[in-house]
């Protein structure tokens, strides 16, 4: 079933150059793709609290968690279902901007809740975790987990919203695989927010180490117990255990399982987030189906998008041409 979506996005989508969303405006839990129906696999639901002492119990498992905005509340989970001892090395939040600088580097864009500042905690957590404990534990499998969250605030001036990532090996010894994520939550209220990263945050290690061989259940479990809560508006699973898997059709996944209404990426296939690549930009959105994309669809887009950059008020060194396709047959 996947290699023919695989093949449609392949055929499709490689002729349009820009940046591409996918729009689900169908009825939740049902997508039909050409001839192709999805349906939802069948599995075991688990409390947070029974993920996070599954994890716990396993002691080829051990891990960093660095976590800044929204508390610690990962970690708590971790350390309230008992024998942590056995999976957490080492927890910290880094809440004073000066002193994450001087932890992780500055920003040059200003901004803490970002993609970027992600990965400089999980490069820095994790060399950090190679460095000072490879030796004494050579047959155990290393995650850091991280994340950089901006809750609710007093005022309702920010909304809340927040980057999440995990760097972790499957086996011991092996080369280590990313899985980041952008978070849009929903509570109207702080502490809410709170519990929702936190539970996130379980879900998103237990899926790492309990549903790597199946994408869609990983896609899936993400939302244990966050319904109508939270929504996950990018995701973006990397590395050499996961070079079968095309983040296109991650996107697709995503939008298909009710993580998100809308999954953005590039032409590179890289899943985006609008916060990121729109950031001070100028962007032009082109409507429509392109099933398949003829020659007069990118004639048109082509020179639309050549009028758009000429355009006075327009930055044409930081404009994007994004067709907008939607997944109705």
């Amino acid at each position: 079933m996947q290699e023919h979506i695989i093949e449609f996005l392949n055929q499709n989508i490689p002729d349009l150059k820009g940046v591409y969303l996918f729009k689900n405006n169908l009825k939740p839990q049902t997508l039909n793709f050409q001839h192709i129906t999805f349906k939802h696999i069948m599995r075991q639901q688990l409390e947070t609290e029974q993920k996070a002492l599954e994890i716990n119990l396993d002691d080829s498992i051990y891990g960093t968690f660095a976590e800044i905005g929204a508390g610690q509340e990962v970690a708590r989970y971790f350390f309230q279902v008992g024998g942590a001892a056995g999976t957490i090395a080492k927890t910290m939040s880094a809440y004073d901007k000066v002193y994450s600088d001087q932890i992780y580097g500055p920003e040059p864009s200003g901004r803490y809740v970002c993609e970027s500042r992600l990965y400089k905690m999980l490069d820095h957590e994790y060399d950090l975790m190679g460095a000072r404990l490879r030796q004494e534990r050579p047959n155990t499998s290393f995650f850091v987990f991280a994340d950089t969250i901006a809750a609710v605030n007093f005022s309702r001036t920010v909304k809340g919203d927040g980057w999440l990532g995990i760097r972790f090996q499957l086996k011991a010894e092996g080369e280590t695989n990313d899985l980041v994520l952008h978070v849009r939550m929903l509570d109207n209220d702080n502490r809410l927010q709170q519990q929702a990263i936190g539970i996130l945050g379980v879900n998103l290690i237990h899926a790492c180490f309990r549903y790597n061989d199946n994408p869609e259940v990983m896609l899936q479990s993400l939302m244990d117990g966050l319904h109508e809560r939270v929504m996950i508006d990018m995701i973006r699973l990397t590395g050499p255990d996961f070079e079968h898997v095309d983040n296109r059709l991650l996107s697709l996944l995503s939008v298909k399982n009710g993580l998100t209404d809308v999954a953005i990426f590039g032409p590179d296939g890289k899943p985006l987030h609008a916060s990121e690549f729109l950031y001070k930009r100028h962007l032009m959105i082109v409507r429509g189906s392109f099933r398949p994309p003829t020659l007069v669809n990118l004639d048109m887009i082509k020179s639309g998008y050549q009028q758009f950059r000429e355009d006075p008020e327009v930055a044409s060194g930081k404009s994007f041409c994004s067709p907008k396709l939607h997944l109705i047959i």
